[in-house]
């Protein structure tokens, strides 16, 4: 783009920045002004980066910015503004653009702002504009923070940040074709910024701890630096050369000393004595052309080594996403200066920052305080000098922060994390391959160092070392990452270097396992496996449906032998209240929620005259749901007992529905169900190294070996070892020779043993002979042998060939399937001609009930039909039923109407399901819901619950006791089930809610121990904190995790008690998860109900007597002389205060809401807090009305005894 096309304002605006005279730049009065308006412009330009490209064409910052920033650097706001508008102009093209653009003229924008910051780098490659950026970042560093404004702090980034631009950009292999040992761009960059000090200045900020704020910046311009560098060649710098190293060069030119004497001696063959314009016709015997003849070959005899049935042939265009990965990296050696400033600088940097710097950017990491993939230079600069430190002089304590357990876990989870997006986000496949191969070098330099740390001399480095291999062995997740690796390796992603790497890796890995193994004798290691479980359909049916007695005469007939064996069950004192439990624990619906299903349970009982575990039901959930006295009041008469089991025996209580009727969504569903009722069990097993590396042997692992035994001319020397190495051990330690046999591997041996240099690769040689040995010696016996070698074979196959076909179906002949006889093919036929029409119902179940064999599954029924020809697929039998992923943008626009239509609705998810035309599951709607962003979370579309009124006792009613019922399993039916993460939820409400109801009596206990060592203030305290977040969680609405965060040392001690953190662990307040957090923290999951039932049970008994004392006398019935009349009051104060209580829960029933004492205490209600706030406001309220004050009082001890319940 030339000058003359620049955008007019544009132009007029460059022209008002000034001009260069000689070596002098003469800045205009409007200077400042044009520069923010270049910065404007750059805001808003297009998508082909346009002004970019013609403030780069014009070379504004070669011949205007970088004059400006040299010459009038005491003028700070243009030398700020200057500095901005660097920052700018060199940022990276893929920053511009997001990504390498794949359409043609966007990719040609893309080069030419490529080409524009070339220039840029060329431009600063000089000592003068580096010095100017020194001097003013020193200036800035020598402020303390308590001087330093926020300006100067912003002036400091951009500097840096300006540094790493014009390091990162690429450079220019075509325009600067320079050889090693020359001075190339960047090298003249480096030089640069080592003359000014900037690298003095960038130890600085790494090691100061006042600077920590710029470590990952100063991490990545380090990063840059070191880009094209090797660290082992780095370390050797200034040494002078080692004999391995001229033993290796010495060896490389033998090789091509042997090659270029074999391609001497072949052009020599090929030289006839005289000159002949006919070379021959030959027919070549046994070489069939594409007819049935002969071939016949038209050239001299010396050309017929050389041919191939491909000569000629056009060769076919490989797709470019079927093309292999391009290696991005290269490694080139800098000028000797260069080198030895960039050895010093790894050596000082090793001594003084870099423990100091990755345990900082370790910690931003953790704390998610750096950007998106940061977390690749904390890997680069873990492998890069850590493999300087090994080759240079290895001591471990200048590497201890990244030489420990906890880095290995966390390269590994970043290299698990980047297989599984390189698997699923297949656009940038190649991006997240790059950086699996980051994190794999830093898990072999890892290797590596503790491999290195065992021929220490030091007894503490090899005892460290020991510990660190115990770890990562016993983990199962260690040794199964390379199996991994392999099976996934896809050569379109993964350029050839990262195979190398891994093959290396992995040599090394199962090299010290073996050595380990070697040494202890015996290992033993974790094992983890997944296991079903078994989703239980229908919970605890006692009796079959059909056999239910549903008319009131036959209820009446049973009731009374019921009766009988009721009332002398009654007085048997042996009848034990344990042994049956009303509720199930494992189920997903709360125990809250289970009253309704303990009923029917009860009722069934009944109905299968099993009146003793009738009333032990009866009895175990009285203890458990006291409330509203609907399984009986707790001081109930055995009379009462009995009649209150009559009414639940004649009660039509709503049943859940049977498989048949609930089942269909249940199969819908079955691959997800499958998936999250896998449970993966940890155990522990003794190692055995050839099982492991039997895991090895299989067709994805070999092909990736021989992939890179292809290229063995490019590999160095330790590269082939390793490949030779593992085939050795799959061959040889396994025998199973039989697993290489193959045509692709055979060919590789081939060229292997024609190559002229083959004496260099004598390992190779060796075991290409050993391995054809074997090859020929079978099949002088199995002449199948040869046909197999067109096909990759797994440990079954290699099995047959060497031991005979058929061998292995005795070995699993137990686990085919029973052939069908005749008279089975017959009755088949029939159970399917006779149900196949018939609607609702599967045939293929309806089979299997009226099959006579049992042994068959439905897999089996099914494949038989098609066989027999009675079915055309398989597909025909799949169940009804959701197997749509795909949503069109019709089916989206219908979701989206039938929200808005339903919800206001009391079941939003209920409707939805009821009114969609495509049926679908619960999961995939809802998540299609989330994903449309109709709704934030998932707990929306939960079914809003109405506010049922339960009776106060069971004998007012059978109808109180059926609506009750209902409500209960009508919330329980729609409750969502395929919300996993929801699920977790409640389950963990559900067992908070269990735990503080069964332990209120151990923490008691532990509050009076407390109390008794000295612990009153802090569990004041501890109570008072519990108050006030009920009471926000009561006025906002909402509720989060609250930290108790101790103020004084009184409380700091009693948190760090063992004793006292015990109690806040029965309390349900959960400690600190990981080390993110500090301190404890009361759980979002408590309600407010619970937490002041919580800090009741914190209060001291002393204060409760006194506080009784106080009360009690002030009670209108304890005045009067008459004891009966005084207990006979305190009951219905008690009763009342339990329906203010229940009313305020939404529970209370009408009727009594209708007493005058009902709403005399229901106005107390909203005052409960106050009971437990303070002790101040308990004396405001013993000047108030003493009725409400005893209605207080009542509520604290009822609560007291539904918790000792």
């Amino acid at each position: 783009m030339d000058l003359y096309m620049m955008n007019c304002e544009l132009l007029a605006t460059c022209s008002a920045l000034g001009y260069l005279e000689g070596d002098t730049y003469h800045k205009e009065p409007d200077c400042l002004e044009s520069v923010k308006d270049l910065i404007r412009y750059l805001r808003h330009e297009d998508e082909t980066r346009d002004v970019r490209q013609q403030l780069g064409a014009a070379q504004i910052l070669q011949s205007d910015l970088l004059p400006i920033l040299t010459q009038h650097r005491q003028d700070k706001p243009l030398f700020d503004a200057v500095i901005r508008l660097m920052v700018n102009l060199t940022q990276p093209a893929l920053l511009c653009f997001g990504s390498v653009p794949k359409e043609p003229s966007l990719g040609h924008h893309f080069l030419q702002v490529l080409t524009y910051l070339q220039a840029y780098k060329e431009a600063f490659a000089s000592e003068k504009a580096f010095g100017v950026l020194s001097e003013t970042l020193y200036e800035l560093l020598q402020l303390g923070w308590e001087e330093r404004q926020e300006e100067d702090n912003l002036l400091i980034e951009r500097i840096l940040l300006l540094v790493r631009n014009i390091l990162h950009v690429p450079a220019d292999l075509d325009q600067e074709k320079k050889i090693d040992d020359d001075a190339s761009v960047h090298d003249q960059l480096l030089w640069a910024i080592h003359l000014s000090g900037l690298d003095d200045l960038l130890l600085f900020l790494a090691s100061s701890p006042a600077e920590q704020q710029w470590s990952l910046h100063v991490l990545e311009v380090v990063s840059l630096m070191f880009r094209d560098q090797n660290p082992e060649q780095l370390a050797g710098v200034g040494q002078g050369r080692l004999a391995q190293e001229r033993s290796t060069d010495v060896a490389e030119l033998e090789v091509l000393r042997q090659r270029e004497m074999a391609e001497k001696k072949t052009r020599a063959l090929q030289r006839g004595n005289r000159h002949s314009r006919f070379g021959g016709s030959y027919i070549v015997q046994g070489l069939k052309s594409i007819g049935e003849r002969d071939l016949v070959f038209h050239k001299g005899l010396h050309n017929l080594r050389n041919y191939s049935s491909d000569l000629g042939k056009q060769p076919r265009r490989v797709p470019k996403r079927r093309q292999a990965a391009r290696e991005l990296s290269t490694q080139r050696r800098s000028a000797l200066n260069v080198r030895l400033f960039l050895r010093d600088f790894c050596s000082e940097f090793l001594e003084n920052c870099y423990n100091r710097l990755m345990g900082s950017v370790k910690d931003h990491l953790l704390r998610e305080k750096a950007q998106q993939h940061d977390e690749t230079y904390y890997m680069w600069a873990l492998a890069f000098f850590m493999a300087f430190n090994r080759a240079a002089s290895f001591q471990p304590a200048l590497v201890s922060e990244t030489l420990s357990v906890r880095t290995f876990h966390f390269i590994e989870q970043n290299l698990t994390n980047y297989y599984e997006m390189m698997l699923t986000d297949r656009k940038e496949a190649a991006s997240w391959a790059r950086r699996m191969h980051l994190a794999l070098k830093a898990y072999q330099e890892l290797l590596a160092t503790v491999n290195e740390m065992d021929m220490s001399p030091d007894e503490t480095v090899r005892e460290s070392s020991r510990i660190i291999k115990n770890n990562i062995f016993y983990m199962m997740e260690y040794r199964e990452l390379f199996l991994t690796l392999f099976r996934k390796f896809d050569e379109r992603c993964q350029p050839h270097s990262f195979l190398r790497d891994l093959v290396e890796t992995t040599h090394l890995f199962l090299k010290m396992l073996e050595r380990f193994c070697r040494n202890r004798g015996n290992l033993v290691v974790q094992n983890k496996r997944k296991k079903r479980k078994k989703k239980k359909k229908v919970l605890d049916q006692a009796i079959a449906p059909g056999n239910v007695p549903h008319s009131p005469g036959e209820l009446e007939a049973v009731w009374p032998a019921l009766a009988e064996q009721l009332q002398f069950c009654a007085q048997d004192p042996e009848l034990g209240v344990d042994s049956m439990v009303p509720f199930d624990a494992a189920s997903e619906v709360p125990v809250e929620e289970q009253r309704a299903e303990a009923m029917v349970r009860i009722q069934d009982c009944l109905l299968a005259s099993q009146a003793p575990q009738a009333l032990t039901l009866l009895r175990s959930a009285r203890e458990v749901w006291p409330e509203g006295d609907v399984f009986g009041s707790q001081d109930i008469s055995p009379e009462e007992e009995i009649q209150l089991l009559k009414q639940i025996l004649s009660a039509p209580l709503p049943r859940q529905e049977g498989p048949e009727e609930q089942g269909a969504e249940e199969e819908e569903e079955e691959d997800e169900e499958d998936e999250e009722l896998q449970v993966v069990q940890v155990s522990e097993k003794e190692f055995n190294f050839l099982d492991y590396l039997k895991r090895f042997a299989c067709s994805t692992v070999v092909r990736a070996y021989v992939l890179l035994l292809r290229s063995y001319r490019r590999n160095s020397a330790h590269t082939n070892h390793c490949v030779v190495k593992m085939l050795h051990r799959l061959a040889h330690d396994l025998k199973m020779e039989a697993l290489l046999f193959q045509l692709s591997i055979f060919c590789v041996f081939n060229r292997l043993l024609s190559d002229p240099a083959a004496g260099a690769y004598k390992e190779l040689v060796t075991f290409a002979k050993y391995i054809l040995g074997k090859f020929f010696a079978l099949a002088a016996v199995n002449q199948k042998a040869f046909v197999e070698l067109l096909f990759w074979k797994n440990t079954a196959v290699v099995r047959e060939m060497t031991e005979g076909y058929g061998s292995l179906d005795g070995g699993s002949s137990g686990r085919r399937a029973p052939a069908w006889s005749p008279e089975e093919e017959v009755h088949l036929r029939e159970l399917y001609l006779a149900h196949k029409d018939m609607e609702g119902q599967d045939v293929v179940e309806v089979i299997l009930a009226h099959l006579n064999s049992a042994s068959r599954t439905r897999k089996q029924i099914i494949h038989h039909l098609v066989r027999l020809g009675l079915a055309d697929s398989v597909k025909d039998f799949q169940r009804k039923g959701t197997h749509i992923v795909l949503w069109t943008e019709d089916q989206e626009l219908e979701l989206q109407r039938l929200f808005e239509e339903f919800q206001d609705s009391d079941d939003v998810l209920g409707n939805i399901m009821k009114n969609i035309t495509a049926k679908r599951s619960r999961a995939r709607i809802v998540d299609k819901l989330l994903a449309l962003g109709l709704v934030a979370e998932r707990r929306e579309l939960y079914k809003k619950r109405r506010k049922k009124l339960a009776p106060s006792s069971l004998p007012s009613g059978e109808k109180s006791l059926q609506d009750f019922s209902q409500g209960d399993l009508e919330e329980e039916e729609h409750l969502p089930e395929e919300e996993s993460e929801e699920d977790e939820e409640k389950g963990e409400g559900s067992d908070a809610e269990q735990v503080q109801g069964s332990s209120f009596l151990s923490t008691e206990n532990l509050g009076q121990s407390l109390h008794q060592e000295g612990f009153s203030a802090p569990l004041l305290w501890l109570r008072n904190c519990l108050i006030r977040v009920a009471n926000d969680r009561e006025e906002d609405g909402c509720s989060q995790a609250v930290p108790l965060v101790p103020l004084t040392e009184e409380n700091e001690e009693a948190m760090e008690n063992k004793q006292f953190q015990q109690l806040l662990c029965k309390l349900g307040i959960r400690p600190p998860a990981s080390e993110q957090e500090t301190f404890w923290r009361i759980p979002a999951k408590l309600s407010p109900t619970q937490l002041r039932r919580v800090a009741a049970s914190l209060s001291q008994p002393e204060e409760e007597k006194k506080l009784q004392s106080e009360l009690e006398p002030k009670v209108p019935g304890e005045q009067g002389p008459n004891e009966e009349h005084h207990k006979e009051h305190r009951a219905q104060a008690l009763k009342a205060l339990l329906a203010a209580r229940k009313k305020k829960a939404g529970l209370a029933s009408s009727e009594e809401e209708e007493t005058p004492s009902g709403k005399e205490h229901l106005k107390a209600a909203p005052r409960k807090r106050q009971l437990l706030d303070s002790d101040e406001e308990q004396e405001e309220d013993e000047h108030r009305n003493r009725a409400p004050g005893f209605q207080k009082k009542k509520r604290f001890q009822i609560e007291d005894e539904d918790e000792n319940d």
